[in-house]
């Protein structure tokens, strides 16, 4: 009797043991199935969702939850572990790398496409170029109507805006154009590049800042045209921009760096081991993953591009 007690008290302390323990999360995923999410800066949603399209319809059983948001909050939840796997327009920084190690991670950072940061203007807006050094004039409010581009224009005041004040677009421009200063009170930001695009189309004065893969006309295969919606401006690295100095954000001219305005963009994972994340990154490298990165009007990373040069005759 006393036997059969112990051995019920016994069981008792181990269920209860049992049921207050937490229990071990076991990960289940492989490269080309289970559930992960990627990160990615709203600036490239377009292209994020064609690339999770694709890898879902060649696996099954694998599912991409996107998660589309600022580069700054993007960049805090892979510090964070909240996330493995981040589509960003920055590499991370050294002090980054060394905090996802000390956490027994396994941060790898891979270049994923040459992105161009686009303007786009009203379709009434017929001044279609223009010089970097005036863009910074504009952005630092040294210019703020479209008069003193040309003095012939109607247009009034120039509403710069775009998408979000934790953008990447917004680094890039404070980094690369402003030179740190701040930007001029006048340029506004909307709450996504939709939005940006949609507040253009109706405003003729506006003049958006935006990511190329918004505007390219992904039913072109010779990626030689954009949206309808709007204009998008001819950009040149000189003081005075002109026909035969300025150039679209064409994938072409991005590759050959005759467009001014160019970026590099980052797919960074710190998964530990080789599950989906791992799997949708080797997707997005591998060769359809980059024959998708030029059909949205990027330049693949990691696949030679074949430019062609024809001339006329006449």
């Amino acid at each position: 009797m006393r036997n059969i007690r112990f051995l019920l008290i016994l069981s008792l302390v181990v269920l209860f043991t049992a049921c207050n323990r937490k229990p071990r999360v076991y990960r289940t995923d492989t490269m080309t199935s289970g559930v992960a999410s990627v990160v990615c800066d709203d600036c490239f949603s377009p292209i994020m969702q064609e690339e999770i399209g694709v890898f879902e319809a060649l696996n099954g059983d694998a599912k991409i939850n996107p998660v589309y948001t600022d580069e700054v909050t993007a960049m805090n939840l892979l510090l964070k572990d909240s996330i493995r796997l981040v589509l960003a327009a920055r590499d991370l920084t050294t002090q980054e790398f060394e905090l996802l190690k000390s956490k027994k991670l396994e941060p790898r950072s891979n270049k994923f496409a040459i992105d161009g940061i686009a303007l786009i203007i009203n379709k009434q807006n017929k001044d279609s170029l223009l010089s970097v050094s005036s863009l910074k004039k504009i952005l630092s409010g040294e210019i703020k109507d479209w008069k003193s581009l040309n003095p012939r224009s109607s247009l009034g005041k120039i509403r710069v805006i775009f998408d979000n004040p934790n953008s990447s677009t917004v680094r890039y421009i404070k980094d690369s154009i402003t030179g740190g200063k701040p930007l001029s009170a006048d340029v506004k930001a909307m709450e996504s590049n939709k939005a940006v695009i949609d507040f253009v189309a109706k405003t003729p004065n506006a003049m958006g800042i935006i990511g190329v893969n918004w505007v390219s006309n992904s039913n072109d295969t010779t990626n030689l045209s954009f949206i309808s919606q709007i204009r998008v401006m001819s950009v040149s690295a000189y003081e005075e921009a002109r026909i035969d100095n300025s150039y679209q954000p064409f994938a072409a001219y991005l590759a050959l760096k005759k467009y001014p305005l160019v970026r590099d963009i980052y797919m960074i994972t710190s998964d530990v081991r080789g599950g989906l994340p791992s799997g949708f990154l080797h997707f997005v490298l591998g060769d359809r993953g980059q024959r998708i990165v030029l059909k949205c009007g990027l330049v693949p990373a990691n696949r030679p591009m074949r430019l062609v040069s024809i001339k006329s005759k006449f």
